[in-house]
């Protein structure tokens, strides 16, 4: 394999020395984050996805390499390794050809070609491979296979048969003719599913693909997952049908040279066993593989946007905060959170109970806004939802400054309140009343409070449970990592689980800046991170960037600027007679600076830039500004809905066949990706994502399947 530096910078189309740069820093132990923000002038301004990539690709050439050198290795000790064999398992740059080369020479168990060997049956097949020239006019097969009968060996036919074994492995194993079907399936190939017999029209979930059919390469993914659910699931058949007489043509093409037509029957049967026998079953299985790796993958990345969008969803900030787990039966836990998200008390209400306990209900909630001055109302979405809505809808109504009240999505609120993190922070407890906290607690700032959930938990898209789940945790993780280094984190109100999340930091060592912090009040200043047990240099350079300190001794620790461009900053406020408390007001005097005035060995331009955008808005929150749905107090079940209705909605999930919008009755909608706008979409990402309020007019209800069908259209 050529350099992989050059080959990445090949493939991505980027500089080479940008790709040894950026392999450098991550070899030294930079993580993405930071290089992605503080290393522009070494990377050439890669960005964040242009680095995943390349981390991606370089540590799939890299298990490449070694998987070369071990399958090098292993042919020469069988002395099988020639320099045309090596110098083409060098090239490889896919998995699957490297295997293809490696096929011949895997130990494997005893076959038929291996059977016929042990009968001495090789040379015999040596011999009919030389009868296979278009010179060769005269060749008698029955005459040659009786030179080779002995007492494993009885008849002619079965010297025959064991000399077409022994060559239809070889065909069978040669990498080139693999490739070819491999890729002759995938380019002609079709799906096709038919519902098993013991399961009637309509009662299934899979009734699209009773008799469903999609050509290989142009299957949508979420198709595909499917697909292999149902057949997973035992609920339907899937095949691949292709041209089989294509194939043989082919095969027939590159191995058949004889003109005598002895030779030619003799090496036309071979083949199609060749083919029937040794390549179609795994030729299949090799691309439903591959498509079903590709599926995960388009897949994940779908679960990676949606996740993203969840994460950033606008914050409504750090308000005090009635938050509601609904119920029926059990009553409706309220917490009160503080500004600073600190839990403050709770109580149990049944409002939808008995007309005395609705109305201690309602005196319970007044009392607690007023006591608290309460500013925001989090209602969780699941049962009792929308009904526990409507009564504080009712109770809030007289009150002289109502608070804002927003119906919250609660997914994965019962997994983090079962969870290790939940009984550590509220140890005596109830699991609703955590559930309550945390749905509060991700009104006032989504991102930190969603952290502490697993991301699969979080309902972010379809087939999750299908996909590679190695992959789908690595993924998943990098885009909470990229979003709370996006964002930012305060450093005196973060929890342990968000700090672990931030560039350089590991938990144990945001489980010491938590005990720091407890033991020594809050930090004044990023230098005082250094005095945490196992936070070090090279930590410190990692992380204090994305770390932010209101109100402490150095204004800009509660900004983006890196503690190591604090000289520079401080060279511009002197040399535009401004304090440096007041430099970010001086958006005027900061548009005059000459950039080149102090770009430095250490600090360039693309650095210099990025502290004058940081200085003209420090501090600010990346995030969008905080909006919610309003629910119609009309609209409370499915069966409230008909045709014809434009509603307001959220939209909980995007999928890439559509986008899923809950309207507020216990069942989301389908916006198919045909409604989504008045003009044809391609990716529904690019036209709505997660957390979006959006307006949808009602196409279909089916109470009987819960299937609402909406649209975005005009």
């Amino acid at each position: 394999m050529q350099n992989l530096e050059q080959l990445i910078a090949q493939e991505l189309s980027l500089r080479p020395e940008q790709v040894k740069n950026a392999l450098k820093l991550f070899a030294e132990g930079a993580t993405l984050p930071f290089v992605a923000r503080y290393r522009k002038e070494r990377t050439g301004e890669m960005n964040e996805i242009q680095l995943r990539d390349l981390q991606d690709r370089y540590a799939y050439l890299t298990e490449l390499r070694d998987r070369q050198a071990v399958i090098i290795q292993a042919i020469s000790e069988q002395g099988k390794l020639t320099d045309v064999l090596q110098a083409k398992i060098e090239a490889c740059l896919q998995k699957t050809e490297l295997e293809d080369l490696y096929l011949p020479y895997r130990p494997k168990r005893r076959t038929k070609a291996a059977i016929a060997r042990e009968k001495g049956l090789e040379p015999l097949a040596e011999a009919i491979k030389a009868f296979n020239r278009p010179n060769i006019n005269t060749a008698s097969l029955p005459q040659e296979a009786a030179k080779y009968l002995s007492e494993p060996v009885k008849t002619v036919e079965e010297a025959l048969k064991g000399a077409s074994d022994i060559l239809a492995e070889e065909v069978a194993e040669n990498a080139e003719y693999r490739a070819y079907i491999r890729n002759y399936l995938i380019q002609t190939g079709v799906f096709s599913s038919k519902i098993k017999a013991a399961h009637p029209v309509g009662t299934t979930k899979f009734e699209m693909y009773r008799d469903y059919q999609a050509k290989v390469k142009a299957i949508a993914a979420h198709n595909l997952l499917a697909l292999l659910r149902g057949e997973t699931e035992g609920i339907l058949t899937l095949t691949l049908a292709f041209d089989e007489d294509h194939v043989l043509t082919y095969l027939d093409s590159q191995q058949i040279q004889a003109k005598t037509p002895a030779i030619r029957a003799f090496y036309q049967d071979m083949l199609k066993d060749a083919f029937n026998r040794l390549m179609k079953t795994s030729a299949i299985a090799s691309v439903i593989a591959e498509m079903k790796a590709w599926a995960e993958v388009e897949s994940i990345k779908t679960f990676e946007a949606n996740l993203r969008d969840l994460l950033l969803a606008a914050p409504a900030g750090m308000k005090p905060t009635l938050a509601i787990d609904p119920g029926f039966r059990t009553g409706c836990k309220t917490a009160v959170i503080s500004e600073t998200g600190k839990f403050l008390e709770y109580q149990t209400i049944f409002p939808h109970q008995a007309i005395a306990q609705r109305e201690q209900a309602a005196r319970t909630l007044r009392t607690l806004i007023e006591k608290y001055q309460i500013q925001l109302i989090a209602i969780g979405n699941g049962t009792a939802g929308r009904e526990t809505d409507s009564f504080v809808m009712e109770v809030i109504q007289g009150l002289e400054k109502p608070p804002i009240k927003v119906m919250v999505n609660e997914s994965g609120a019962s997994i983090y309140s079962a969870s290790v993190v939940a009984i550590a922070e509220f140890p005596d407890l109830d699991l609703t009343v955590r559930g309550a906290i945390s749905i509060g607690r991700r009104l006032q700032d989504p991102l930190a409070e969603l952290v502490k959930i697993d991301p699969k938990s979080i309902g972010v898209g379809q087939y999750q449970h299908d996909v590679d789940q190695k992959l789908l945790k690595k993924k998943l993780e990098e885009t909470v990592e990229s979003c709370v280094n996006f964002v930012g984190v305060d450093l005196n109100t973060a929890s342990k689980e968000l700090l672990t999340f931030v560039s350089g930091l590991s938990a144990s060592v945001a489980n010491n800046i938590i005990t720091y912090r407890n033991q020594n009040g809050a930090f004044r200043d990023r230098r005082h991170l250094l005095k945490v047990p196992k936070l070090g240099a090279k930590a410190f350079e990692q992380a204090a960037g994305f770390l932010r300190i209101r109100g402490g001794d150095h204004p800009l620790d509660n900004t983006a600027v890196h503690p190591e461009s604090y000289k520079v900053v401080e060279a511009i406020a002197r040399d535009l007679n401004v304090p440096l408390s007041d430099i970010s007001q001086a958006a005027d005097k900061l548009k005059t600076v000459n950039l080149q005035q102090y770009v430095t060995d250490a600090i360039g331009e693309p650095t210099l830039r990025d502290i004058l955008r940081e200085l003209e808005k420090p501090g600010r929150d990346p995030r969008a500004e905080f909006k919610y749905a309003t629910f119609s107090d009309a609209i409370q079940k499915i069966s409230d809905l008909q045709v014809g209705m434009e509603i307001e909605g959220i939209i909980t999930n995007v999928a890439n066949f559509g986008a899923f919008v809950d309207i507020g009755v216990h069942q989301d909608g389908l916006v198919h990706i045909s409604q989504l706008a008045d003009r044809f979409v391609s990716d529904p990402k690019q036209i709505v994502k997660v957390g979006q309020v959006v307006k949808v007019r009602v196409l279909e209800v089916n109470e009987s399947l819960k299937r609402i069908g909406l649209s975005m259209k005009l």
